[in-house]
C-alpha cells in the first residue's frame, strides 16, 4: 500500500511538472502607428514594401485580416492591460502636462499583474502610455520603460536620445531607440533578468513607425525611388462624411497640385517647406525596417535557445494610421486607414501555418485570448471573447460582432457622464466620439456628438469606405441589424450609456 501511495504521489507530481512546462512564454511585439500597407504580406500594402521577417511570422502563423486595437496610444495600451473597453476603466484620466495621465491601480488593475501573482515573468521593454505610474514590481518583474506621460520634456523623442526607467532607477539612454529595445529584449528572451523556471510574458512596445518618423541611418532612403498613388479622396469634396473630416484636412494642393502636408507641427517629420505627400509615405515606410529585422533576431533567439515551440509570438500595432485617406493624416477616426492594425499571430507547435482570417477582432478579444491560453484567471469581468478557435480554425464562422470606440480622452464612469449629460466631450484632436461596430462585412458608425450622425460602410466592396450607405433604403433592415448588435455589445460590456444610444 505504501509503496503505491509513493507511486501515485510521483505520478501526480510529474503530471504536475509537465503542466507546468506546458505553460507557453508570451512575446507580445507592438509596434506604434502602423497601417497595414506598411506590411508586405497584407494585400493592401504598397508593392514595394519588403518586410521579410514579418511576413516570415505570417507564413508561420494566422494573419489576421481585421484588428481594431485603439483609437489612439493611451486607449489602445489601456484595453490592452485590462480586457476593457475606455468605457468601463474607471480612474484613468489625462492629468498635467500632455501625455501626461494617471489612474489608480485598486481601481484599475492590470492584467500582468495577475499574471505574476499566478506564477508567471513579466517584462515590459519600451514605450510607455498609461500613467505616469509604470507598474515596476506590481505589474513588472523587469521593466526598461520610456516612460512619456512622467518625462513631457521628452515625450517626442522617439528616435532620439530617451530617458528610461530600468528597473525603478532612472538614466540616460543614447542610440536608435527601436534598436535598443531589440537588443534588451534579446538578452531577456536568452536569460538575463528573468527566473529561468518560470514562463515569461514579454510586452515589446516599439515606438516606430510613430511621427517624426526618422528611419535609422541604414535604412535612409532605401525608398527613394517607390511610386505611391494618391488616395482618392484626400482632397473634398466627400459625399456622404461628417463635417468634421472638412475641419481635419490635412492636405493642401502643391503648384504641381501634389498633395503636400499642412501644417502640422515637427511630429509629422516637418521640416519649414512643406512636405511632399509621397516624401511623407516613403519616410514612415523606411522605419519599418528596423522592426522588421528585430522581428527576424528575436525569432532567431527563441529558436537558438529552445523555446520557439512553447512560444506564443504576437504582432500587431496600437492601431492604424491615415496615408492621407479621407484626407487624413493621423489615427483616431472610426475608417479602417486609421483604426485598423495588422495582427499576426504565430504558434506553430500548437497553430495552423499560413493561414489567414477573415474575422474582425478588438483589443479585448486579444487580451481573453492571452488569458486563455495562459490560464491566468483575473477577478474582473473582461470585455473580449478568446480568439482560440479562430487560431485553431482561421476559416471557423465567427457570430459575434466586433465593436469598437473612441472615447478621446475619457474612461469609464466619466464617459457616460459626458454623453448622458450632453457635457462638451474631450475628444482628443477633433475627432468626436463614437462608436463602431463590424459584422457580415458591413460597418456601422455611431457618433456620440449629437450632431455627426452615422456612417454605414460595404467593407467588402468598397475597402476604402468612400461611399456612405447609410441613406440607402435598400440596406435598412441591416443597419436596424447592427444597431441591435452594437447595442448589445454595449449592454454586455456594462456601458452606462446604453440606453441613450439609437433610442
Amino acid at each position: 500500500m505504501k509503496a503505491l501511495v509513493i507511486l501515485l504521489l510521483g505520478t501526480f507530481a510529474f503530471q504536475a511538472s509537465a503542466a507546468e512546462a506546458k505553460r507557453p512564454n508570451i512575446l507580445f511585439i507592438y509596434a506604434d502607428d502602423q497601417s497595414t500597407k506598411t506590411v508586405g504580406c497584407y494585400p493592401d500594402s504598397w508593392p514595394w514594401v519588403k518586410t521579410p521577417n514579418i511576413d516570415a511570422l505570417a507564413k508561420n502563423g494566422v494573419r489576421f485580416h481585421a484588428a481594431y486595437l485603439g483609437s489612439w496610444c493611451m486607449p489602445s495600451r489601456a484595453t490592452l492591460l485590462t480586457g476593457r473597453h475606455p468605457h468601463g476603466i474607471e480612474s484613468m484620466s489625462m492629468a498635467g502636462k500632455y501625455p501626461g495621465s494617471t489612474y489608480d491601480p485598486k481601481q484599475c488593475p492590470f492584467i500582468p499583474a495577475e499574471m505574476r501573482k499566478q506564477g508567471w515573468h513579466t517584462a515590459h521593454i519600451g514605450k510607455w502610455h498609461t500613467g505616469t505610474d509604470n507598474g515596476w514590481g506590481r505589474d513588472w518583474d523587469h521593466q526598461i520603460v520610456w516612460n512619456r506621460p512622467l518625462h513631457p520634456e521628452n515625450a517626442g523623442a522617439y528616435y532620439e536620445t530617451q530617458i528610461l526607467s530600468i528597473d525603478g532607477k532612472e538614466q540616460t539612454v543614447e542610440g536608435y531607440p527601436a534598436d535598443n529595445y531589440t537588443k534588451w529584449s534579446l538578452d531577456y528572451i536568452r536569460g538575463k533578468n528573468r527566473d529561468a523556471s518560470k514562463p515569461w510574458y514579454l510586452w515589446l512596445c516599439y515606438g516606430s513607425v510613430h511621427g517624426p518618423s526618422k528611419p535609422a541611418k541604414r535604412h535612409l532612403g532605401s525608398y527613394k525611388d517607390a511610386e505611391v498613388p494618391v488616395p482618392a479622396d484626400i482632397f473634398p469634396p466627400r459625399e456622404g462624411k461628417p463635417d468634421y473630416l472638412n475641419k481635419m484636412q490635412a492636405w493642401a494642393k502643391g503648384e504641381d497640385g501634389h498633395p503636400i502636408a499642412k501644417k502640422g507641427g515637427e511630429a509629422f517629420g516637418e521640416t519649414k517647406k512643406a512636405k511632399r505627400f509621397d516624401d511623407w509615405v516613403r519616410q514612415v515606410n523606411e522605419c519599418v525596417p528596423a522592426i522588421d529585422e528585430g522581428v527576424g533576431q528575436l525569432i532567431a533567439a527563441l529558436k537558438e535557445s529552445g523555446q520557439y515551440d512553447n512560444t506564443l509570438i504576437i504582432y500587431t500595432a496600437d492601431q492604424g494610421f491615415s496615408m492621407g485617406e479621407h484626407g487624413f493624416r493621423t489615427k483616431l477616426a472610426p475608417y479602417d486607414a486609421n483604426y485598423r492594425s495588422p495582427l499576426i499571430v504565430s504558434m506553430p507547435a500548437r497553430f495552423p501555418t499560413g493561414k489567414v482570417c477573415a474575422a474582425s477582432v478588438n483589443a479585448p478579444d486579444l487580451a481573453a485570448t492571452f488569458l486563455a491560453i495562459s490560464g491566468v484567471k483575473v477577478p474582473w469581468q473582461v470585455h473580449g471573447r478568446d480568439l482560440t478557435p479562430l487560431l485553431e480554425k482561421p476559416d471557423t464562422a465567427w457570430p459575434h460582432a466586433c465593436y469598437y470606440e473612441h472615447m478621446g480622452n475619457e474612461y469609464g464612469s466619466k464617459v457616460s457622464q459626458t454623453i448622458l449629460t450632453g457635457a462638451k466631450q474631450d475628444n482628443h484632436q477633433g475627432v468626436p466620439l463614437y462608436s463602431a461596430v463590424i459584422q457580415d462585412r458591413f460597418k456601422l458608425i455611431h457618433y456620440l456628438d449629437g450632431q455627426s450622425g452615422e456612417e454605414l460602410y460595404d467593407l467588402k466592396s468598397d475597402p476604402e469606405e468612400l461611399k456612405n450607405l447609410i441613406g440607402d433604403a435598400t440596406h435598412a433592415d441591416r443597419i436596424t441589424k447592427l444597431r441591435e448588435a452594437m447595442k448589445a455589445e454595449l449592454k454586455r460590456t456594462e456601458a452606462g450609456f446604453v440606453d441613450s444610444v439609437m433610442k
